[in-house]
């Protein structure tokens, strides 16, 4: 089997490689990225050394995925992941990579009749609705209650049963055009396609950033010792998200790619859950056990755009009708990244200090 991966060098597409490449030797798997993330470029040695393909291209180009002789597969892992892309500055590179990249990768699956996983997210969900729920407020963190007023959200998180009207971002706008697109691709041309909406993913590989990849960021301020911030909600750190761990997502997709006729035509939600569910008071806790290093962190009352005040996964469908669940907890995760961090210093200190 040949495995395309797009966005293949980035946190996700690299893991993926790699672990496709250690489980089946026998198949060739192609990483395909345009290297744009800083970072990135640091796994080209790890797929050299791994035989795993290498091709510098821009899914925004076909004439790039055409370059690709062939494939069975295609992991569309490529998007711009950032929530603020395109709020505050010209949406187009969100949308041009997001959107038509995508459509360019659909393209490609037909040429080579090629099966496609598709990596959808979470922020398809719509911000005013979610931050509308009822919610209680404890000691570290705020909560959904089981008494809503809309269907598609409970105390386990957000099921795929929410509304999808209203706004929710540029990138979260971009990849609910795409799961669109892949049902009229399906329909029309018999593509087989599975689409997951996956929540905050985290672990060892991943460049963090304040606006995506807060948990390796969270880490690497602790283990270099440096400030942060509280931003939102009253400057409380009481905001929580759930988090999945890199090597549980991969072993959905390795289950999806082999089993693609129990995805098509559906839709999951995928993520940590409420098990895996932090906020950034306990974030500090964990990194603070973890680290041993207790750090200076400010408060920022006001809340960022298109931020929420919770958001959990509930994996009920995809637990009940797949048997998927995931196996990591948030302190699993982010003892992983402090070990990658202390192991590989030289290298990340100037990315992620």
């Amino acid at each position: 089997m040949t495995i395309l991966v797009t966005g293949g060098a980035g946190f996700i597409g690299s893991s993926l490689c790699i672990k496709l490449k250690e489980k089946y030797p026998d198949y060739k798997i192609i990483a395909f990225d345009n290297l744009k993330r800083r970072g990135s470029e640091l796994n080209l040695a790890d797929f050299k050394e791994r035989d795993i393909a290498f091709v510098h291209g821009d899914i925004r180009n076909m004439e790039d995925l055409n370059a690709v002789e062939g494939f069975d597969v295609l992991v569309e892992a490529s998007a711009e992941p950032s929530v603020l892309s395109g709020l505050n500055s010209d949406p187009s590179y969100v949308i041009n990579n997001n959107l038509y990249g995508s459509i360019n990768c659909f393209n490609a699956c037909l040429k080579h009749k090629a099966k496609l996983i598709f990596l959808s997210t979470s922020r398809i969900y719509p911000i005013e609705t979610i931050e509308n729920a009822v919610f209680t407020e404890g000691p570290t963190r705020f909560s959904f209650s089981d008494e809503q007023l809309v269907k598609g959200i409970s105390s386990k998180g957000i099921s795929e049963e929410l509304d999808l009207s209203g706004a929710r971002s540029f990138y979260g706008t971009t990849k609910l055009a795409s799961e669109l697109f892949i049902k009229e691709y399906s329909s029309f041309y018999d593509m087989q396609s599975a689409i997951t909406r996956f929540g905050v993913i985290a672990g060892p590989r991943q460049m963090g950033k304040t606006d995506q990849g807060v948990v390796t960021l969270w880490m690497a301020k602790h283990f270099w010792k440096q400030s942060l911030k509280y931003i939102g909600y009253g400057g409380l750190g009481k905001q929580v998200r759930d988090i999945l761990h890199v090597e549980d997502l991969i072993e959905l997709i390795d289950f999806q790619i082999h089993n693609i006729e129990k995805f098509n035509g559906k839709v999951f939600n995928a993520g940590g859950g409420l098990g895996s569910s932090v906020s950034l008071l306990e974030m500090t806790q964990i990194c603070e056990e973890i680290s041993g290093n207790k750090i200076s962190i400010g408060s920022e009352k006001e809340n960022r755009p298109a931020d929420l005040r919770i958001y959990i996964t509930d994996n009920s469908k995809i637990e009940n009708e797949i048997g998927w669940r995931p196996k990591k907890t948030a302190e699993n995760i982010f003892a992983d990244i402090f070990q990658w961090i202390k192991t590989n210093e030289q290298q990340l200190t100037n990315i992620l200090k």
